[in-house]
């Protein structure tokens, strides 16, 4: 395989603003209910200062980043609050779960409420005030007292506004406003209940208050002062929760944490734990653990002192992050219990939260699940795109030639150039974009349209330029969460409110001026019904998990499939001119109608006869592909790539497992890709063998060939690195993996001497820097350009050999094929794209099959964090960055 080391392909990190998970514990089911846990519907939301949405499966410590909703122009989450309604006994003995909704604020006048289901906006409530600064829901009644009303949401304003939003009967509007401060300079900073009827505001006035919702009443202001000497007269209150006794804690400007006796409303303890602002805090559950986060990067864990009821004190701190810590939220049960942070570095960094000092912490990707990067290979385009803008990249010369000529590989930057940038019109960021095969369409889907664009190349003797044409699209004002092109350039399907399948012909019309493109009227596709409980569907997220993630061409364009979150896969078959259905189901219906139409005229799509067959799979899937070869029986190879790192080939016209994924089972694939705990993100395809790549790894699967997990376990053993792989154990909290005993880092102590001879002494507990996983590369961040293949990658393509692994290449009388292959060089990976060549030493190009293995080239896009991407931060005095 060659590769392209892309480095200039843009994806600019946005900065996290809130995070807020839809439960803050789920207690141990009883005897009688213990099947009601695993029902319950956890999610993660992460709201970014581009407008973006995120929701996160943990699924047990793999979380899974599951969809993202794009933000829009001008945009920014800075506030997200869960709300989840009391669970309901039916008649029957069965449970429905209560209704989990979600709602944002950005700085605005406005709450947004947000529809899962269609992954876009549902609601937007807004009044007579200023912005929304905080957001807080009312807690359900505790048991046995009397509810006042229905639950409300209560927000802060810049104004010093209290005000009410009712979200009563599934509605989203403005009430009435509940207090206002006599001075319009008083901003409503941060908020939290701490009962059912009262709220507890921090202000920027060095103050924090308690109020009754019922009434409005000012029940008692707690002041903390003024600032240290030379500091500001003021301190703003940025984060506050209550712990379940009711005692408040409080986060400030001046880098304290203070708790407040919450029957006194008196302040109990000050802890001077950061150098910087605390912006935000987060506690456990049973409120035996504080953490905070603040600008100097630290995050800081706190416990009861034993012996002395109401008084804290700081466990440790560390740096996890490379900027502000700016939201926290926690979430705890049996198996689980994490806090999950932000800030301006863009990375999602779990913490364990009941195993704090005894397991390690994780960062998350921050990168998105789904690349946005997309490849015309026969016309070697790379397609990348984020918020409103796309950029078009041309690799001019194959990586082969690169190698081959040392003068060209002296400038690689003149292997590449940007044809073209897009700028998408509206108030709408893109959510997907493809472009096909040949280069000749380009077509994008933001929150209120799709875009269709022509592109005509124009080479001239010393040059060459990309011109674009609009193609007008008859679905105007319909949004579309994912876009696909077919092979074959004759068909454009995409999804509409997240799980409703459509498809159109692009049909091509010759002239003396050209070649011009019109789309058909688009049609649905049918899925199939899946009979879920009615009791699920009312409750929890409803039916969220059928949102479509995944969607995949065969090489022929004669077979569509979709897979969803729940694990449901659907294909569509295109049937010629006359051809019968087979007793296939239509799955083609016009888009004004969901009448299914027996007879259509030239080609139409119809439901496979056996795609009832195919099987849920056991989790999410993360890839759904099929492989560039064609089955001499006819029937296709469809791969499917879960969560949980199961690897299932399906043939779909049959409608079964196909012979060599009921060989190679889970337990029988190799012990590093089971054991990897980044998603699997995508697949290129070389022959019979798939690579694949997460945020953080490459692999190799040859699909032809059986798996023999013992010699791959032993080989695994043999050729780790001892101490460089995080050990996976069976009890994790859903962070990292276990630390060994006393690996907590030590005080740091540094000594200076000044010119007069003086000394002094900085302690500083140490950074926590992410240990490197098993065979990562140190010097991956020194190259800022894009590079062909080297090392193990180069051996692996010129011996084309191992016996049994592809770390016995170059062994005396090998002859074998590597049977699967891995690296951990690249990282983080924004998204691998195939390319298409004419290899002068085969005469084949990617896209053939014969003879033993297509030559591949690639283009791995590669995007690490760095101080481009990082706004400025701020130093504390005597600070200084390391």
């Amino acid at each position: 395989m060659d590769i392209h080391r892309c480095r200039f392909i843009r994806h600019p990190a946005s900065a996290i603003n809130a995070v807020a998970f839809t439960h803050s514990s789920i207690p141990p089911p009883s005897s009688h209910k213990r099947h009601i846990a695993k029902h319950i519907q956890v999610r993660l939301a992460v709201g970014r200062a581009n407008g973006d949405i995120e929701i996160w499966n943990p699924l047990q410590g793999n979380w899974h980043q599951e969809i993202v909703i794009p933000g829009g122009k001008d945009r920014s989450v800075d506030g997200l609050v869960w709300v989840t309604e009391p669970d309901e006994e039916m008649a029957d003995g069965k449970t429905i779960f209560g209704r989990s909704r979600l709602f944002s604020i950005g700085y605005t006048t406005t709450i947004t409420e947000w529809d899962l289901e269609k992954a876009r906006a549902k609601k937007h409530a807004s009044g007579q005030h200023g912005e929304i600064w905080c957001l807080g829901v009312q807690p359900p009644p505790a048991k046995g007292a009397a509810a006042s009303g229905s639950r409300t949401l209560v927000a802060g304003t810049v104004d010093g506004n209290l005000v009410l939003y009712s979200i009563e009967d599934g509605d989203l509007r403005f009430q009435r406003t509940l207090f206002r401060t006599p001075s319009k300079k008083t901003k409503f900073v941060s908020i939290a209940f701490q009962s059912h009827n009262v709220v507890v505001v921090g202000c920027s006035n060095s103050t924090i208050c308690a109020y009754d919702i019922r009434n409005g009443t000012l029940l008692r202001q707690m002041t903390l002062g003024t600032d240290i000497s030379g500091g500001s007269k003021n301190i703003i209150v940025w984060a506050i929760k209550c712990l379940p006794n009711g005692d408040i804690v409080s986060g400030d400007s001046t880098g304290q944490v203070c708790i407040w006796d919450g029957k006194t409303y008196t302040q109990a303890q000050r802890i001077q734990s950061h150098s910087q602002d605390v912006l935000c805090l987060s506690v456990s559950s049973d409120g035996s653990q504080i953490v905070s986060g603040g600008m100097d990067r630290r995050t800081a864990v706190y416990e009861p002192i034993a012996g002395q009821t109401g008084r804290w004190s700081k466990v440790f701190h560390r740096r996890y992050h490379q900027h502000d810590v700016k939201a926290m939220a926690s979430f705890e049960s049996k198996a689980m219990s994490v806090v999950v942070s932000g800030g301006s570095d863009a990375s999602p960094v779990v913490l364990p939260l009941r195993a704090a000092g005894k397991e390690h912490h994780r960062t998350l990707p921050h990168l998105p699940q789904n690349a946005p990067l997309h490849s015309a290979s026969k016309a070697r385009f790379i397609l990348s795109w984020w918020e409103s803008e796309i950029r078009i990249w041309h690799m001019l010369s194959p990586a082969q030639q690169l190698l081959d000529d040392p003068e060209a590989a002296l400038s690689l930057r003149k292997n590449r150039k940007l044809l073209a940038q897009v700028l998408i019109k509206g108030d709408s960021h893109i959510s997907s974009a493809a472009i096909s095969e040949d280069g000749t369409l380009l077509v994008a889907s933001t929150a209120t349209d799709i875009k269709l664009f022509q592109l005509d190349i124009a080479r001239g003797e010393h040059n060459e330029q990309l011109h674009i044409r609009k193609v007008d699209v008859p679905t105007a004002g319909l949004a579309a969460t994912k876009v696909q092109i077919s092979p074959d350039t004759q068909w454009i399907s995409w999804v509409e409110e997240g799980s409703r399948v459509m498809i159109a012909r692009v049909c091509t019309t010759e002239s003396a001026a050209g070649i011009s493109y019109t789309i058909s009227q688009p049609c649905k596709l049918h899925r199939l019904r899946r009979q879920t409980p009615k009791h699920i569907l009312l409750g929890g997220l409803g039916s969220y998990d059928r949102n479509i993630t995944q969607m995949a061409f065969s090489p022929d364009s004669k077979l569509l499939g979709v897979a969803d979150l729940a694990g449901y896969i659907d294909t569509w078959i295109l049937r010629g001119p006359g051809e019968g259905d087979d007793g296939a189901t239509s799955g083609y219906s016009s888009d004004s109608s969901d009448e299914e139409i027996e007879d259509v005229a030239g080609e139409h799509w119809v439901r496979n006869p056996n795609a009832a067959l195919l099987p849920k799979l056991g989790a999410a899937p993360v890839v759904l592909s099929f492989p560039r070869t064609q089955r001499e029986d006819g029937d296709y190879d469809l791969l499917a790539i879960t969560t949980v790192k199961q690897v299932l080939v399906f043939n779909p016209l049959r409608g079964v497992l196909s012979e060599w994924s009921r060989r190679n089972t889970y337990n029988k694939l190799p012990v590093p890709f089971r054991d990897t705990r980044d998603q699997i993100k995508g697949v290129v395809w070389q022959g019979h063998r798939a690579w694949v790549y997460g945020v953080s790894a490459l692999f190799m699967l040859d699909l032809s060939q059986d798996f023999d997990p013992e010699a791959d376990s032993l080989e695994w053993r043999n050729g780790q690195k001892q101490g460089t792989k995080r050990k996976r154990g069976g009890q994790e909290s859903g962070a990292g993996g276990k630390m060994e005993k006393h690996s907590l880092a030590a005080q740091r102590v540094r000594t200076a001497a000044g010119p007069d001879g003086t000394k002094w002494e900085d302690v500083e507990m140490g950074d926590a820097d992410d240990q490197k996983s098993a065979g990562a590369s140190s010097g991956v961040d020194d190259d800022d350009d894009e590079d062909t293949d080297g090392g193990e990658l180069q051996r692996l393509r010129d011996e084309q050999g191992a016996n049994g692994n592809a770390h016995e290449a170059g062994k005396e009388g090998t002859t074998a094929r590597a049977k699967w292959w891995r690296s951990y060089q690249f990282r983080p990976i924004l998204g691998l794209v195939p390319l298409e060549a004419v290899h002068e030493a085969t005469g084949l190009t990617n896209g053939d099959v014969s003879g033993d293995l297509p030559p591949l080239e690639v283009a791995l896009v590669e995007r690490p964090l760095s101080s481009d991407d990082l706004p400025e931060r701020y130093f504390a005095e005597g600070e200084w960055e390391r």
